[in-house]
């Protein structure tokens, strides 16, 4: 299995980090093909791991993670280009973050969502959001929070939620407490976690925590 992973931020490499650990061959994709962090990366991660542009490392991969901004996630896939996404399983791990005057809100939020925009602009992509409700680390490594506690998936495809669950399990995520939330408009609720989680992080000042769903058996 092959995997890009666009993005060249702290998510991203973090994600093609563990990605390669697993024994993927990965790219990671940036805009332009000589970006300085994307090739030190690679450097660093060894053989498996590659550098390239956007339509580069979505054309080399079999399952492409959306991990730039949510505020920019459709310029990056659109710059990936449709025809090297379509057919393919595409995780969005991005929150529609957006900071105006000192002022941190969500745009778009409550009646739309990034993981919607991404389906309808890319309709032969199968969509599955998630991990975006925790910290990269914890994605990549839950066991960094003591206990049981949850992650969420949502998209359209069932298979293409399955193999993501399946990619799950080796980060480390028990089946059982990853919660499938139904279509991708679910991505609306999940994004709309992002304040809460900012609120907990300056509660705590530290980024391994995550939230527990109980419920009446």
């Amino acid at each position: 299995m092959r995997y890009a992973v666009l993005g060249t931020g702290e998510v991203g490499r973090t994600l093609a980090g563990r990605l390669v650990e697993l024994g993927y061959e990965v790219t990671l994709g940036s805009r332009a093909k000589d970006n300085p962090v994307a090739r030190e990366w690679a450097t660093v991660a060894g053989g498996r791991a590659h550098a390239g542009t956007f339509a580069e490392a979505a054309a080399a991969a079999d399952v492409v993670v959306n991990a730039v901004g949510g505020r920019v996630a459709l310029a990056a896939l659109r710059a990936a280009g449709a025809e090297n996404l379509d057919g393919k399983v595409l995780v969005d791990v991005s929150n529609p973050l957006l900071v105006e005057e000192g002022e941190v809100r969500l745009d778009p939020v409550e009646s739309d969502s990034v993981g919607e925009r991404i389906q309808r602009e890319f309709p032969h992509a199968r969509v599955v959001k998630t991990l975006n409700t925790v910290n990269c680390q914890v994605m990549v490594d839950p066991g960094r929070v003591p206990g049981e506690h949850d992650l969420f998936v949502c998209g359209e495809d069932a298979g293409a939620k399955n193999q993501v669950r399946e990619l799950l399990g080796e980060f480390g995520w028990p089946a059982e407490r990853v919660l499938d939330l139904g279509g991708i408009r679910a991505a609306r609720a999940v994004e709309m976690l992002l304040p809460l989680w900012l609120t907990l992080f300056g509660r705590f000042g530290h980024p391994d925590f995550n939230v527990e769903v109980r419920r009446a058996r």
